[in-house]
């Protein structure tokens, strides 16, 4: 096996870099189901159908960061633009996701006794292209 660690992942939004901002991203790919049982069958027969997906980012928040995810991100809220995430890090031959993604939410959240952090919610817009980097 060939583990890779997190550390590497490479995350940009609307061409801006996040990733020193960055403690977790995830992407989350589904399909719709459609039930097309029919009479006369004893369990559900499904079929599939459109892709459908939704990605997130958060980090701990830096509030000398002119550039970073609150200046970034916020300004984004409700508009579709590009994301691309590069899991392995940047490379020969490692994977790149790249989709457009409507920014739906911004989060700041502060603890009392911690760090303030932020998040952000996208829902994939269209397909996710995956290829690798040359």
């Amino acid at each position: 096996m060939a583990f890779k660690h997190g550390k590497d992942t490479v995350i940009t939004l609307d061409g801006d870099d996040l990733s020193a901002f960055t403690t977790t991203s995830e992407l989350n790919r589904s399909a719709d189901s459609h039930d097309v049982t029919t009479y006369g069958k004893s369990a559900h027969v499904y079929v599939g159908g459109l892709l459908d997906g939704k990605a997130s980012m958060s980090g701990i928040y830096d509030s000398t960061a002119v550039t970073g995810p609150r200046a970034i991100i916020r300004p984004l809220l409700g508009t579709v633009v590009e994301l691309v995430r590069k899991p392995e890090g940047t490379g020969t031959g490692k994977p790149v996701d790249t989709m457009d993604v409507l920014v739906s939410g911004y989060v700041e959240t502060n603890p009392v006794a911690d760090m303030v952090t932020w998040s952000c919610e996208m829902q994939i817009s269209d397909a996710v292209v995956s290829t690798t980097s040359a």
